[in-house]
């Protein structure tokens, strides 16, 4: 063998064994490798398609109690941010009382899209029943509801239920009819009878659960 090919093989010969060690990893860690690739495949963000978003927002101004319809830079603005909050919102729990809950099911739609659950008892016995039943991030309440008396002021009860019960949970009042010179309850978070609003409040929650912020 002429010097000049000794020469090249000392050059080939690291790379070769580079490429030896490198087989020789895959194949003792693949049975360990692929399981852990196959989990990471499967976990996926919720996507919200951007039309059926705004969809469901024009939806929900025209028939829900909340019932400000937003407008175009105001309904892209909230459906940008559903979208940038996806990962935050998925897994969310919602607790919705509303003696009218079709009234919201646009919303309930667009909220369960994104991976959250929406529970929509009709009274505040049911509410009370569910918050037994199981945990809640948050509560979003109408204000009046025929089903119970004082009809007007059934957002109050509940709100009042709640803190006899030790239950704190931020509670966010969505009614077209709420008047906040007649006073807020300081159990109420926030108020809006604005469905953009309403999303944005729900992602302003969510944030703050998440990141552990205190209300």
């Amino acid at each position: 063998m002429s010097q000049a090919v000794t020469v090249e093989v000392i050059k080939v010969v690291p790379a070769m064994l580079w490429v030896a060690f490198a087989a020789l990893v895959y194949f003792t860690l693949r049975s360990a490798l692929i399981p852990q690739l196959g989990r990471l495949n499967s976990v996926k963000t919720p996507m919200l398609e951007l039309g059926f978003a705004e969809q469901l927002l024009d939806e929900a101004a025209a028939k829900s109690e909340v019932g400000t319809p937003p407008s175009a830079s105001e309904r892209r603005a909230a459906v940008s941010r559903l979208q940038h909050a996806a990962e935050i919102l998925k897994g969310g729990r919602i607790l919705w009382v509303d003696d009218n809950p079709g009234w919201n099911m646009p919303l309930i739609r667009l909220f369960r899209q994104l991976g959250m659950i929406v529970d929509t008892p009709r009274s505040t016995t049911e509410a009370l029943a569910n918050l037994q039943a199981r945990s809640y991030d948050l509560v979003l309440s109408d204000m009046r509801r025929d089903t119970e008396q004082p009809a007007e002021t059934a957002g109050i009860t509940l709100i009042e239920a709640l803190e006899r019960r030790g239950i704190h949970l931020p509670i966010v009042i969505a009614a077209a009819g709420f008047d906040p010179q007649l006073g807020v309850h300081p159990g109420i978070f926030a108020y809006t009878n604005a469905v953009d609003e309403l999303v944005h409040y729900v992602i302003d929650l969510m944030e703050r659960i998440k990141f552990g912020t205190a209300f």
